[in-house]
């Protein structure tokens, strides 16, 4: 096996042909990362811009100007002959005399040619020309020879494949168990134990009537208003039983106000204060690094009412709806119409749990029966129906023995969840080290010995 140039098996052939407005054609589509070509659309002649294309030819080897840097190229598939193509990209027919089409696929997934390739120009996006695709080398070898590297690549990517598949499966295994997890916490089976063992602790009912206090003293005193509930939907099949200590309470009863962001449009600053919405908010995550600005005059007009502080909680009301995360930091913030905020009494409930139970599969299956569905709201998590959230309510300190217990088992999880994408890097790693070993033979003692490194760090995973 010797290296050789791409001229050794391919010849560029132009044929262009004049495109006739009454005719419908196929136009196609060369995929970056080597993902192959498709279909683009079918169009008639009549509005084609270009009247001269060039046709396609069933296995030609095709390769795209801009993007052949972000690996566009790949063969015409069957369904794709005599589909048209501007001349933005050079056709190559192969001398499968020469080459086995299963081959050169093979070559195709390696590095070999990408690696190669020398675009002109500074930009990830900089043009090739045919002459550089003819100077492209790869080993070329008899058919025979050809043939057991095909054998050999295709057990590889077979077991790649089964490896990646296991992964991804453990992946989707992990998120389920998390959501378990939060499921149970708000069930209060994780602290089954800790219930045994503090069989004194004040019940909910208790916590509930100083909350209420509180709160009838904060609206008496015209610091905050009483919110408007709405009556939630009917998910009875999402009900459930709770420990005698604890009850039910809606968000509303057991929270100083729920309300949302500034429903006026925002004019955007270069600088200024910080506006979040709800991209800033993930389950769990409080995001502001990635914002937006608004004017000092602004910002005072759209925090009347609605002054986030650390500790409370940010619901997405539009787009990922019910999604919920903690205000972790000191933050001077505004913030649009798409978030909710719900201003806690810290010393009567902790935020973190509020955030598990808002998150759970319980809280996720409220949100999302609970859309508005009339009215510029539609879609939206509406506000009332947040207030009228009922959350199974522990008592404080049995909230704070569930944080505690859900952190821990989630550091674990974390820890297994990046385990398992470092073995899934492992897994490409040695899928490349061994197709690298099969075509490249005159580096094979190096590979052979990097390959053996990636493979104990897979099974050490």
């Amino acid at each position: 096996m010797k290296l050789v140039e791409l001229s050794e098996v391919l010849s560029l052939r132009k044929v262009f042909i004049n495109i006739s407005d009454s005719k419908n054609y196929k136009l196609c589509r060369v995929q970056t990362n080597r993902k192959g070509v498709v279909l683009r659309e079918n169009k008639y002649g009549s509005l084609i811009k270009t009247k001269k294309q060039q046709v396609c030819k069933h296995l030609d080897f095709i390769v795209a100007e801009m993007d052949a840097k972000v690996g566009g190229y790949g063969f015409i598939p069957e369904d794709l002959d005599n589909a048209i193509v501007s001349s933005h990209y050079f056709l190559f027919e192969v001398d499968f005399t020469k080459i086995r089409k299963e081959y050169f696929e093979a070559i195709i997934q390696t590095e070999i040619i990408q690696d190669q390739i020398k675009a002109k120009g500074s930009t990830n996006y900089s043009a090739i020309r045919p002459k550089d695709v003819l100077k492209w080398k790869i080993p070329l070898g008899t058919l025979a020879e050809q043939e057991k590297i095909e054998k050999s690549f295709l057990n590889t990517r077979n077991q790649s494949f089964k490896l990646l598949d296991e992964l991804k499966n453990q992946k989707k295994l992990l998120s389920q168990l998390k959501q378990a997890i939060l499921q149970e916490a708000i069930e209060g089976k994780l602290t089954i134990d800790w219930r045994n063992q503090n069989p004194e602790v004040e019940p909910a009912c208790e916590l509930i009537k100083r909350i209420k206090t509180e709160k009838e003293k904060l609206i008496k005193e015209k610091k905050i208003k009483k919110g408007k509930k709405q009556l939630s939907n009917d998910l009875g099949n999402i009900q459930f039983e709770l420990p005698k200590t604890w009850l039910f309470a809606d968000m509303d009863d057991i929270s100083q106000y729920i309300t949302d962001g500034t429903h006026l449009t925002p004019t955007y600053t270069e600088k200024g204060r910080i506006f979040l919405s709800a991209q800033n908010v993930k389950p769990f995550k409080f995001l502001p690094e990635n914002h937006k600005y608004v004017s000092e005059e602004d910002y005072r007009e759209y925090i009347q009412n609605r002054l986030a502080e650390r500790g409370d909680l940010l619901v997405g009301r539009v787009g990922s709806k019910g999604e919920t995360a903690v205000i972790d930091r000191d933050i001077e913030f505004a913030f649009y119409v798409s978030l909710g905020l719900i201003k806690t009494f810290k010393e009567f409930t902790s935020p973190e749990y509020l955030a598990i139970v808002m998150n759970s599969p319980y809280g996720n299956l409220y949100a999302t029966g609970n859309m508005s569905s009339i009215g510029a709201s539609a879609g939206n998590f509406n506000l009332g129906r947040i207030r009228s959230f009922p959350v199974p309510l522990p008592p404080f300190e049995e909230q704070k023995a569930i944080v505690h217990k859900v952190d821990l088992l989630m550091g674990k999880l974390h820890s297994l969840d990046a385990e398992i994408d470092q073995s899934d890097k492992h897994a490409q790693m040695l899928m490349q080290a061994v197709l690298k070993e099969a075509f490249e033979p005159s580096a094979r003692q190096l590979d052979v010995m990097k390959l053996n490194e990636v493979e104990e760090a897979v099974l050490s995973n």
